[in-house]
């Protein structure tokens, strides 16, 4: 991998495995032990969102075609919100203090959501609620990577608490909505979101250091002119943007074909669960493996995953389908985290993650809004487009493996 022109010795080392002396205002256990429960109080928040907020929006009266509308909603905010606040982040050395601001206002926004009725109000309030909720999440991972880089240790092993208690948010979430009106999972979306932003003040600020070098090159001139860059972030996209049909109308699919919430969850946890084997493995990953090897197995996963999707697979055959998502979205995750880790120049950390959040969220919105109205249309087929994404996705890692390294 060829090393970024801005970074040949002057950050600390991959927190993908190497490390740098300990800084002695916190401890190495203290750090790793505040952002599980960071990663921890995020992901049981999505838990609750991803799989039953589509089925809040058709409790409301939302039809396929509207929910694919809202979901996508979002998209425009974020394009211009999360850049200008993960470049302010690196320039200021402020990421505690914004995944502070940024989860405050996700449960305030939330929380107006909860009260909105009808499209245009619901979007609206959605769009709010979701660009501060997702802005948190580039700048966690970019905490993340700068604090193991300094006090040591590996990003899956931590980030696995995420998915574990993404987990216990699904299926808690679906055991009520066996005892609860669907209309009112809302109430516990803005409960889950309170979490993480508690979890933000428990944070502590890193060592001075992490902050953009007087006089650095702009960011788009650094992150847009490296090709390399921009073509693992558009695989990344594409991979993960595959995901929307199943993110969108699996839990409503399921359900119709009579599975209860609490089976929809299960289904749920145990895509999950093989995310998190991948991510305790991690550690345990030959070097060989690198970032991008673990992308075109991503792309594999997903795109075998997709295309049994697309032909309404038995019940029998789901949970082998979801154990897919270890590939589909594990390996594709960790391998974009390794990539940027090794990629991104000294305080430009928080803005790769943010590029990387605002591309999946325009892939993401554009293949919601697809799903909508191929799912209308077509029913199941429409995973057949997701995994066509895919295999595009998993092409683009094959062509950054044939670009020239970046300039030195």
């Amino acid at each position: 991998m060829a090393s970024n022109r801005y970074d040949q010795h002057d950050r600390p080392k991959s927190a993908i495995g190497l490390t740098l002396a300990h800084p002695q205002k916190l401890t190495a256990s203290a750090f790793s032990t505040r952002l599980a429960l960071l990663y921890a109080a995020i992901f049981v928040a999505i838990g609750i969102q991803l799989p039953f907020f589509p089925v809040w929006l058709a409790a409301k009266g939302l039809d396929a075609t509207a929910i694919g509308f809202v979901l996508a909603a979002p998209t425009l905010v974020r394009i211009f919100a999360v850049p200008n606040l993960t470049e302010w982040a690196d320039r200021g050395d402020s990421l505690v203090i914004g995944i502070i601001i940024t989860t405050a206002l996700a449960v305030l926004c939330n929380a107006v959501l909860g009260v909105s009725h009808g499209l245009a109000t619901i979007a609206v309030a959605y769009v709010f609620a979701a660009t501060a909720f997702t802005s948190s999440i580039p700048l966690a991972d970019a905490y993340a990577l700068r604090g193991l880089a300094l006090y040591g240790g590996r990003y899956g092993p931590i980030r696995l608490w995420g998915s574990a208690t993404f987990i216990i948010g699904s299926l808690g979430a679906g055991l009520l909505l066996d005892l609860i009106a669907a209309v009112d999972l809302i109430w516990l979306i803005v409960a889950a979101t309170l979490l993480p932003a508690c979890a933000a003040w428990t944070l502590a600020p890193l060592p001075a250091g992490g902050a953009r070098a007087s006089g650095a090159p702009g960011t788009a001139r650094v992150l847009l002119g490296d090709a390399g860059l921009l073509a693992v972030i558009a695989a990344a996209s594409l991979i993960q943007g595959s995901h929307a049909v199943y993110y969108g109308f699996s839990a409503i699919q399921w359900r119709a074909a009579g599975l209860d919430g609490t089976a929809v969850a299960a289904l749920w946890a145990l895509g999950v669960a093989a995310e998190i084997v991948l991510f305790a493995m991690s550690a345990r990953l030959p070097e060989a493996l690198g970032p991008t090897t673990l992308i075109i197995i991503g792309a594999a996963g997903a795109f075998v995953r997709w295309t049994a999707m697309a032909f309404d697979p038995p019940t029998v055959a789901l949970p082998v389908l979801q154990c897919l998502h270890g590939l589909s979205f594990g390996a594709t995750h960790l391998g974009t985290i390794g990539f940027l880790a090794q990629r991104a120049p000294a305080g430009f950390g928080a803005s790769a993650q943010g590029y990387l959040t605002v591309a999946l969220a325009i892939v993401m919105a554009a293949a919601m809004g697809l799903s909508g109205i191929l799912y209308a249309g077509y029913g199941t087929m429409a995973y057949a487009t997701m995994a066509l994404a895919a295999l595009v996705g998993g092409a683009c890692v094959l062509v950054e493996r044939k670009l020239p390294p970046a300039a030195a």
